[in-house]
């Protein structure tokens, strides 16, 4: 009955981290699916797993039951299921009070379980380790505190500043809090469990000593980000970090006594590690940055590297441990069933940890994305371990030699596999670089590869220096004369407002310089002209180019290496255009709902590098705002205030423009940098369907490689219709196939492909469906960058057209008469509406009627018919 009871709630926690990783899965393609990751994991699995842990080992430690048995813990299980389903889903769909609601009954049930937790340890037996349960009730105070500031934080009423401090003190509870504490107290109890020895006293004391640590500096951290004194909130979070530090030297006093030899061990050691070193680069963020904004945007990758390094490797390997010994059967279908979860262990550790590592760390785009996958693949590897452990110790049962099962000795327990594979594990780690090279060699711009800039010159022993800067999309000098054999040093100087690089068709290079810094570039003895230009996407386009002319003897010019460059020819993806081919990729979302409540809305815009598909079998790198081109349609009525959080996530600097607000460019409108942030704040006070996009220099390739959406802001009296849709028209110029827009095309204003949200002939495969007699709006924004749009449905007319602000025809106010339109017209940067209503079922294709744009990929079908719901 036990054995049953564990593994039916620990079944709960599987389940968690099962569509947690589905969820991370789906963030390859769907990015802005990461915040579900997190909660699925936090929120859910972690969460099940801490009240599910505290329980037992409260009961262990006090050596009596919980108040309400197991009845009670199954009622708080299947609360904080429900709690947790709520919150996932209100924020998904944006209902408060369903967030309100699941909040609620997630912090009655942890509080309900820390009042168990209580009663259990009064008049209970001393214990050398039953001190570690009153941090549970620390951990569950700050889950509930954390909980109620998290629905203060949904309701999105809150000014930028007082939203990031209050996001800083709900996520410092809640993982800091709820998590660490718990963590930490857990494995006071656990890993001497798992290593099979007693805790010396030593650790005993450091443990203690840890979580008191641990739980003073996060009251001190909180009250600090209350009172507004970041110094000292980063200060607190440090005394945290060191808390961890002296809590695991109770796990090092254990580990004297018998060196980790489980997968288990090791991970449980491995988490540690990253959640100390992600709690010590906490602090450091906190204290350096700017604002509080600006430490809140910065923190994503610190708390991903706590969540996925630290939180979710520690329910990996306590699952590891705990799932063989829960499922008992004897010492047979132990050893048989620990050895199934054992067998690669090695390998699967060194892809969790390798692969976290080269996502968090700064390495190119690619390299990251690699990374993250590889940890994906091994954390599903581990949970398909665990259940095929459990079915070998089903088979081992039924053995003979199982026949004897009984209680577990000691010995079966103790006697386990010294993580074995290390062929493997090799395997793995040759994996992690392959996979680093790959990344690396898919991203020209990442290496530096060409011809010597020597030429078996003789070296003369004079040295030049020459200070070039970098300023206004130029180089100034553009050029420089030296004598072949000469040693050239170059000081990179960048008095621009953006990063720049330097790179020589030798291979020689800078690193990425940021605004006001310089770099010296020893080229060494030069025997050649060299070129060269700035790396940066389109500033060689611009003119950023450099000339090194040699005088004397040797080659004029070497083969020149275009480091980073993404053309087009013979291997470029316009061979590859055939709109007569279908598409098997879903189709961009074109429905849009009705504006949301609420006159202020805070969005959080990441810019993101994603590989997409934008014709049949083509596919470009793109720059997006929110993973996908075009951006998230952003909605609201006349008098709503937008406050847009954008994130730089992508490998080159990034602006954002929204031409439906009123405002000062000079602050708002800035460029950033990768890994920076700002806040864009403005009241929408007119309506229209406006255009917003990246006005980062060189503007027209931005735009055209994704980065750029549409806000509507509805006209007063809007009326309500049957269906809406929205059609962001935009250019393609294509690079190579899997690369970005070609720069030259788009100075020559030859575009491949003209598209609807992004893929040229999708609602041809795809139709858009409608009823007859049913009232459409479709609303247009052309994004360009340069070309015109005549939006048109063919046998359809429109009775309402609406343009640039204004109606043009029918709407509140227009005289009613029997005229109608067929088109609605649109430059580049403007946007509107139509109202239709087909009359009868049937096709009806829309175009742009700038017809060689049409058969460019300009191009949908409305699919009418009585039976669309």
């Amino acid at each position: 009955m036990r054995a049953r009871w564990h593994l039916r709630v620990h079944a709960i926690v599987f389940a968690w981290l099962v569509a947690a990783a589905v969820a991370a899965a789906a963030h390859r393609a769907i990015p802005s699916s990461e915040w579900l990751m997190v909660h699925l994991l936090m929120l859910g699995g972690v969460t099940a797993a801490m009240l599910i842990w505290s329980a037992h080992f409260t009961q262990a430690l006090r050596r009596r039951p919980l108040p309400t048995g197991r009845r009670g813990e199954a009622a708080r299980l299947t609360g904080h299921t429900v709690g947790a389903i709520a919150v996932i889903v209100g924020i998904a769909r944006a209902e408060q009070t369903v967030v309100v609601v699941g909040a609620a009954v997630l912090g009655a049930v942890v509080a309900w379980h820390a009042v168990e937790i209580v009663v259990a340890g009064r008049g209970a037996l001393s214990n050398r380790l039953g001190w570690t349960t009153w941090a549970y009730v620390g951990a569950a105070g700050s889950l509930v505190v954390g909980v109620v500031f998290g629905v203060l934080l949904s309701r999105g009423t809150v000014a930028v500043e007082a939203s990031a401090r209050l996001y800083l003190a709900h996520v410092s509870l809640m993982i800091l809090g709820w998590v660490a504490l718990t963590v930490v107290a857990t494995l006071v109890t656990l890993w001497p469990t798992v290593l099979a020895v007693r805790m010396p006293e030593t650790g005993v004391r450091d443990g203690r000593a840890g979580l008191i640590v641990m739980a003073a500096g996060l009251v001190v951290s909180v009250a600090m980000v209350g009172a507004g004194a970041r110094p000292a909130a980063a200060a607190g979070i440090a005394v945290v970090a060191a808390g961890i530090a002296i809590a695991a030297r109770a796990m090092v006093h254990a580990a004297k006594a018998r060196r980790p030899g489980s997968v288990a061990a090791w991970q449980l050691a491995a988490a540690v590690t990253w959640m100390f070193g992600a709690t010590v680069t906490w602090a450091v963020v906190v204290a350096i940055a700017p604002s509080w904004d600006d430490a809140r945007v910065r923190l994503g990758g610190v708390i991903a590297a706590f969540v996925v390094g630290g939180a979710a490797q520690v329910l990996l390997g306590a699952l590891s441990h705990l799932i063989p010994m829960v499922l008992g059967g004897g010492p047979h279908a132990v050893r048989r069933s620990r050895a199934t979860v054992e067998r690669h262990a090695l390998a699967r550790l060194v892809l969790v940890n390798g692969g976290v590592a080269l996502w968090i760390l700064p390495t190119p785009s690619l390299v990251r994305v690699g990374g993250s996958v590889l940890a994906l693949v091994a954390a599903v590897w581990t949970l398909a371990a665990i259940a095929s452990a459990a079915r070998t110790s089903y088979k081992a049962r039924r053995e003979p030699e199982a026949q004897h099962a009984g209680v577990v000795p000691a010995q079966a327990l103790t006697d386990r596999p010294r993580l074995p594979g290390r062929g493997a594990a090799v395997g793995a780690a040759l994996a992690l670089v392959m996979t680093s090279a790959a990344a690396v060699a898919a991203d020209p711009g990442s290496t530096g590869l060409g011809a010597s800039a020597t030429a078996d010159a003789t070296p003369t022993g004079r040295t030049v220096e020459v200070q070039v800067e970098a300023t206004q999309m130029r180089f100034t000098p553009g050029d420089v004369t030296v004598e072949a054999g000469d040693r050239l040093v170059l000081l990179v100087v960048n008095s621009d407002d953006t990063a720049h690089d330097l790179v020589l068709d030798s291979g020689d290079r800078t690193a990425m310089i940021p605004p006001g810094d310089s770099e010296r570039l020893d080229v060494g003895v030069v025997g050649r002209d060299l070129s060269g230009w700035c790396s940066v996407a389109g500033h060689r386009q611009m003119g950023m180019v450099f000339e090194i002319d040699v005088e004397g003897e040797g080659p004029l010019r070497g083969p020149v290496a275009d480091v980073g460059a993404d053309a087009g020819g013979a291997s470029g993806a316009a061979d590859r255009v055939d709109l007569q081919a279908t598409s098997s990729a879903p189709p961009h979302p074109a429905a849009i709902e009705p504006a949301p409540s609420g006159t202020v809305h805070r969005v959080t815009l990441e810019v993101e590098d994603v590989v997409a598909e934008v014709a049949p079998g083509v596919e470009q790198r793109l720059w997006t705002f929110g993973g996908a081109a075009p951006a998230p349609v952003l909605r609201g009525k006349v008098g709503d205030t937008f406050e847009i959080t954008l994130i730089n996530k992508g490998d080159i600097a990034h602006s954002i423009d929204f031409h439906a607000s009123a405002i000062a460019p000079d602050e708002v409108m800035r460029t950033i940098e990768p890994g920076e942030s700002l806040t864009y704040a403005f009241v929408a006070e007119r309506a229209g369907a406006w255009m917003y996009h990246c006005s980062t220099a060189p503007m027209s390739l931005h735009i055209a490689n994704g980065m750029a959406g549409a806000v509507i802001i509805d006209p007063p009296d809007l009326a309500p219709v049957d269906r809406e849709y929205v059609m962001v028209q935009s250019e393609l110029y294509l690079g190579k196939q899997g690369g970005t827009a070609d720069p030259d095309k788009i100075a020559g204003e030859d575009p491949d492909l003209v598209v609807f949200n992004g893929h040229a002939t999708q609602y041809r495969d795809h139709p858009l469906p409608a009823a007859p007699g049913e009232r459409v709006r479709v609303w247009v924004v052309d994004v360009g960058p340069s070309r015109a749009s005549s939006f048109h449905v063919v046998g359809a007319q429109f009775d309402t057209v609406y343009s640039e602000g204004a109606y043009l025809l029918g709407g509140p106010g227009q005289p009613e008469g029997p005229g109608g339109a067929q088109s609605l017209a649109l430059q580049p940067g403007q946007g509107g509406f139509v109202e239709l209503e087909f009359p009868e079922p049937g096709h009806y294709p829309f175009v742009s009627h700038i017809m060689v744009d049409a058969e460019r990929g300009a191009v949908g079908v409305f699919d009418v018919r009585t039976n669309h719901p």
